[in-house]
C-alpha cells in the first residue's frame, strides 16, 4: 500500500469488495478510524480499529486483530493469528484466538474466551491511537519510507496482495447509508448496499451501488457501474464513464456521459453536459 498521507483521511474500499447481509467481506485488512460505527460484522486479514468503534456483528481476522478501548463488538471475534484487545472492550458473544492474546482491564467478553498461546492481562494498548499518531507525523515530516515500513510491521506484510478497506474516523457505515466527512474511493467490482454520502466520490468500474450516491464535491462513477438510486452533488460536477447506467436522477454543475453510459431519470446540470464528442451549454 503506498502511504502519501493519513490513511484514514479518506473513505477506501478496494476492488472485489462486498456487503453481504451480516458482513464486509474484503480480501485485505480493515483499518477503522476512532468512534466510527459499523453496523455489519467484518471480515478481512488483519482487523484494526481505533478508541471507541462499533461493530454491529462479528469480526473475523485471518490475522491479527487489534481493538483500542472501548470498542464494542455485537457479536463473535474470531482470530487467525494474535490479539490484542484495550481496556474497557465489550464482546457480545465469545472470542476465540489462535495465538496470544493480550488483553486489558475491564474486559467483558460474555461468553468467553480462548487462546492457543500465552494470555496476558495488562493494558495493551493505547497503541491503536499512538500508531496512527506517530504515522501522521512521520506523513507531516515527508519521511513517507518510514510511514511504510510502519505499515509494513503493523501488518506483518512487506508487499500486501490487497489493498486494505480504510473507514475514516466517526464514519457510519449500515445498509441504509454510508456516512463520512472525507472522499470516498469505490475499488472495482464492489458490491455495496447503502446512500453514499461523502465529501467528493469516486466509483470504480463493473460495481453495483444499491444506493444513491451524494457528494458535497465531484462524482465519478465507473465503467459497466450500476448506481441503483441518484446521483446528486451540492457543488462539484459528475461523469459517468462508458456504459455505466445511473437508475435515478443527476443533479450537479457539469456533466459528462460516455459514449453508452444512461441515466434513467432527470438530468439537472447547472452548467454544460458533455455526451461522447458533443457538448452544449445549459442557458
Amino acid at each position: 500500500m503506498a502511504i502519501s498521507r493519513d490513511p484514514l483521511d479518506e473513505l477506501v474500499v478496494p476492488d472485489e469488495t462486498e456487503a453481504k447481509e451480516v458482513a464486509l467481506e474484503t480480501d485485505g485488512d480493515v483499518l477503522v478510524g476512532g468512534r466510527s460505527t459499523v453496523e455489519f460484522g467484518v471480515r478481512g486479514r488483519n482487523v484494526l480499529a481505533g478508541e471507541g468503534v462499533q461493530f454491529g456483528g462479528d469480526i473475523e481476522a485471518e490475522g491479527d486483530c487489534r481493538l483500542d478501548m472501548w470498542c464494542e463488538v455485537a457479536d463473535n471475534v474470531l482470530v487467525g493469528q494474535d490479539a490484542y484487545i484495550g481496556e474497557r472492550v465489550h464482546v457480545g458473544g465469545e472470542m476465540k484466538v489462535a495465538g496470544d492474546l493480550d488483553i486489558g482491564d475491564d474486559v467483558e467478553i460474555e461468553e468467553g474466551f480462548e487462546a492457543n498461546g500465552w494470555i496476558v492481562i495488562r493494558n495493551p494498548m493505547p497503541t491503536i491511537v499512538f500508531l496512527f499518531v506517530y504515522l501522521k507525523h512521520l506523513l507531516l515530516i515527508g519521511e513517507e519510507d518510514a510511514a511504510q515500513q510502519l505499515i509494513a510491521e503493523l501488518t506483518d506484510e512487506d508487499e500486501p496482495d490487497a489493498e486494505p478497506l480504510v473507514i475514516p474516523r466517526n464514519a457510519s457505515v449500515g445498509d441504509d447509508a454510508w456516512r463520512v466527512s472525507t472522499p470516498a474511493t469505490i475499488g472495482d467490482a464492489c458490491r455495496l448496499h447503502g446512500n453514499v454520502r461523502a465529501e467528493t466520490i469516486d466509483v470504480g468500474a463493473d460495481c453495483n451501488i444499491f444506493g444513491s450516491l451524494r457528494g458535497r464535491g465531484d462524482v465519478t462513477v465507473g465503467e459497466e457501474t450500476r448506481i441503483h438510486g441518484d446521483v446528486t452533488t451540492r457543488d462539484g460536477d459528475v461523469v459517468i464513464e462508458a456504459e455505466a447506467r445511473v437508475l435515478g436522477d443527476v443533479s450537479c454543475a457539469d456533466l459528462e456521459l460516455g459514449p453508452g453510459a444512461e441515466v434513467d431519470g432527470t438530468i439537472r446540470a447547472d452548467g454544460e453536459i458533455t455526451m461522447g464528442t458533443t457538448e452544449r451549454d445549459i442557458e
